[in-house]
């Protein structure tokens, strides 16, 4: 058995191991905190976007842009990542150190995968005219899906420097936080991404 899954499997380890400390308690409590303020940002994008999704001047709409099956690709590979993420905090829960990183790893190739997805949508758009200062909509459009964008860029990295952490140190007491608390941010992208699957798109398709 290697050193890691022996490191993993202590048995002084506790079930629950992100709160087996104080220290591990705040940082999850702050999280939340964070993805509060993260939720208003959101929500100020979301109430811009609303406002001038229907200010085009002249420049393609919603209807002449937007390719649902594409979206919809992108959507399911996004979800797909929450579960993968759960899977590695249950295999972190279970001590199993193998399984934790390789759904994690497994949910930084989806997060890719979608961002993939995002780029290509974006440089088709740009080829069709709708360009972040063609119109208000277009300005609205970018900065709403690609603060979400970033995020996900942001969680993979996050992600990537974590799985490297684990592999090195295993999972304890000052790993296993990091990892739910990043677990927790990629849920929250996920559900930002809903809300802009159904706003964004699939409001915009009807409109």
């Amino acid at each position: 058995m290697s050193d890691h899954n022996q490191l993993s499997m202590a048995p002084e380890m506790p079930h629950h191991t992100e709160t087996s400390t104080l220290e591990g308690k705040n940082k999850i409590l702050g999280f939340w905190f964070f993805l509060g303020a993260e939720t208003v940002l959101f929500a100020c994008l979301f109430g811009t976007f609303l406002a001038l999704r229907h200010s085009t001047m002249g420049g393609p709409t919603s209807e002449e842009l937007f390719s649902l099956p594409m979206v919809a690709a992108a959507t399911l590979i996004l979800l797909t990542s929450s579960l993968t993420s759960v899977l590695g905090i249950l295999g972190m829960h279970r001590e199993n150190l193998k399984s934790m990183l390789f759904w994690f790893g497994v949910t930084v190739l989806l997060g890719l995968a979608f961002l993939g997805l995002e780029i290509y949508e974006f440089i088709e758009y740009v080829h069709e005219g709708h360009t972040f200062t063609r119109s208000a909509f277009g300005s609205s459009f970018y900065t709403l899906v690609g603060t979400h964008g970033s995020h996900v860029l942001f969680g993979v990295t996050w992600i990537t420097t974590l799985i490297y952490q684990g592999w090195k140190k295993g999972i304890t007491k000052e790993t296993a936080p990091k990892f739910y608390v990043a677990s927790l941010y990629w849920h929250f992208i996920d559900v930002v991404w809903v809300f802009i699957f159904t706003v964004v798109y699939l409001l915009g398709m009807i409109s």
